[in-house]
């Protein structure tokens, strides 16, 4: 933690008497005997402990028995990171060094606290999120990969655990002492590398990304048969945004992401023209942000955890996992986002992971360091990833098989890119033909000139693509959600008629619900959408406005004139809870006025019942 030892104040901050006993109504007072330990690395943490009375020491502990101490805490100082907002495994050893009694909040009070007090939640949701960044540099309590720094599959783990914010190490066993002999143990065979070794000791040989997160506990089991109120596919800036308005309106929320929150804009090195950072934001902060945020009112976020299949009953809609669970909820919002385009090469999957990089992250580019690199693409993303990458390429070559950068470039980017002297931007150009050597690494490669038909060929061992996308809808086949011609969702008005619920016609899907009753559709993956950050973002809220008037809906349809309810609440046709003090009538009439005006809706009017 020597990195930011400067914001010890802020990582570390005593909490007063008075401010400890506010906090009493969340916990439950526990006692600690010396050497007792509360937090186990690789354990599940119970919760955030606040310390009344005693110390407790904090150790950093690496898988081969080596151990450090990190700080001691007394009275006044409470013991947790960011991931105890949720349940994750702990990262650190903490022990009583004397008699402790300490308050333990868990995690669902401790959610509680940040809303109920929000001054006192602010201060410290802030050092949560700073031990969490000084964790992850330092590489504590996470895994450590042995392999080589340049292996596609060390790469590929890398990636996964970067994005997903936890903390790891890489150690090269031809470097590393007690690494070597791991692999000499347990990797007698190059395809057995990298070795993972988890902090309670599990040792894995090349795994998935979805193998090393169950291994780490990163994926919480919800084994409680229940219907979510909603449930985002998705965890991009459309889907964190759903799912922080719906949680923070007393809504049961479940997120599901394949690989890791952010999306595409996760990889944005720097993003310049979002409202309200006028000194830039990148893309993975923004989204990390927003993925502890909607952690913070509630929502269950499950990742890495993959939807094949949406189904439907009478009375709820379904989500198949690969694991075979099915997750039920009464409405679906699908912010699957899009998958990066790929360059139309023959031997192309030779190559990527090997030279060829769908992202911009400080993982890929310390590897072509004072290298040439061509980085194929015209658009925001291509532009924001050359500006990163020209710190570390010795020169760069842009591809763009445009007339130019305007065309589909934001005019500050397109500006910076040319004061910049080592970016070469080459247009109306194309990769023709990639090169490499027997292990399948990148080379050489060769580009033509589609006006001239020039071709040239030079020694490029990096090509970065950024050439738009395509949507991520393979796993809406036969739900019954009408797609465009590209498979872009259609939400609205562009909903066919003949695609409507055969039972209800009449009804008009609202602007962004799908042509099933109950799905709803924002961001990149739907027809028609601005591919924006903040326009997903945008319409992420709107979605949630949108939920209000579906709600009222199916409470006119499941009660009739629910304006002379009894008061005693109910549960509306889609299965959401309703406040006992509102109508569908005034509902309707609310989110309608909000969405005609461009914005969501408060809700409290609404009457979303915050109950849990």
């Amino acid at each position: 933690m020597a990195k930011i030892d400067n914001r010890n104040e802020q990582m570390f901050p005593k909490l007063t008497p008075n401010e400890i006993d506010r906090l009493h109504r969340f916990g439950e007072v526990r006692h600690y005997a010396p050497g007792e330990a509360l937090f186990v690395t690789g354990s599940v943490a119970p919760g955030m402990y606040v310390l009344i009375k005693g110390s407790v020491r904090l150790t950093r502990r690496d898988p081969f028995g080596h151990s450090a101490p990190i700080v001691e805490q007394g009275p006044g100082d409470f013991v947790a990171e960011v991931g105890q907002l949720s349940g994750q495994p702990a990262f650190v050893d903490v022990h009583a060094i004397d008699d402790v009694e300490a308050l333990l909040i868990p995690p669902e009070n401790l959610r509680a606290l940040m809303i109920e007090e929000p001054e006192l939640g602010e201060r410290i949701m802030h050092a949560l999120i700073l031990r969490r960044v000084a964790l992850i540099e330092a590489g504590t309590g996470g895994p450590v990969l042995i392999g080589a720094e340049n292996s596609p599959d060390v790469i590929r783990l890398q990636g996964f655990l970067a994005r997903n914010a936890y903390p790891h190490q890489l150690l090269d066993p031809a470097q590393d002492q007690d690494a070597a002999k791991l692999v000499a143990q347990y990797a007698p065979n190059p395809s057995d590398l990298p070795l993972a070794v988890c902090p309670k000791g599990t040792i894995l040989k090349n795994p998935n990304e979805t193998e090393l997160a169950r291994a780490l506990g990163m994926v919480p089991i919800d084994e409680r048969d229940r219907t979510y109120d909603v449930a985002v596919v998705g965890a991009g800036p459309a889907g964190l945004s759903t799912a922080v308005y719906a949680a923070s309106e007393g809504l049961s929320v479940i997120v599901f992401d394949a690989r890791a929150f952010g999306g595409q804009a996760g990889a944005s090195a720097r993003i310049e023209n979002y409202l309200g950072f006028p000194a830039g934001i990148s893309g993975q902060a923004l989204t990390g942000r927003a993925y502890v945020q909607a952690q913070k009112f509630g929502a269950r976020v499950m990742i890495p955890c993959e939807v094949v299949r949406l189904d439907r009953t009478e009375t709820e809609l379904g989500l198949h996992l690969t694991d075979g669970r099915r997750v039920k909820a009464a409405t679906v919002v699908v912010a699957t986002g899009a998958r990066y385009r790929r360059l139309d090469v023959p031997n192309l999957n030779d190559f990527e992971g090997r030279g060829v990089w769908y992202w911009a992250s400080p993982i890929e580019a310390r590897l072509c360091r004072d290298e040439e690199i061509v980085l194929v693409g015209g658009g925001n993303s291509a532009g924001q990833a050359a500006v990163f990458l020209r710190s570390f390429a010795k020169n760069i070559r842009m591809l763009v098989r445009g007339p130019s950068l305007a065309e589909s470039m934001s005019q500050y980017l397109v500006d910076r890119i040319k004061a910049i002297d080592n970016i070469e931007v080459l247009t109306r150009t194309e990769i023709v033909a990639l090169y490499g050597s027997r292990e399948k690494q990148l080379e050489r490669v060769r580009w033509r000139n589609n006006v001239t038909g020039e071709e040239t060929e030079k020694p490029i061992r990096h090509v970065f693509c950024f050439i738009g996308a395509e949507p991520a809808t393979g796993w809406l086949r036969d739900s019954g959600i009408a797609l465009d011609s590209k498979n872009f969702v259609l939400t609205g008005s562009d909903v066919p008629f003949d695609a409507r619920p055969s039972n209800n016609r009449s009804r008009r899907p609202l602007p962004l619900e799908t042509s099933v009753r109950g799905v709803f559709a924002s961001g990149d993956v739907r027809s028609g959408s601005v591919k924006r950050v903040g326009a997903a973002i945008g319409e992420g809220a709107v979605v949630g406005a949108e939920l209000h008037v579906a709600r009222a809906d199916g409470a006119a349809e499941s009660s009739g004139d629910a304006e002379k309810d009894s008061g005693t609440g109910s549960v509306d046709a889609m299965g959401m809870r309703l406040n006992p003090h509102c109508t569908p009538k005034r509902a309707h009439q609310e989110a309608t006025a909000a969405l005609s005006n461009g914005v969501a809706p408060a809700y409290s009017a609404a009457g979303w019942d915050r109950g849990r």
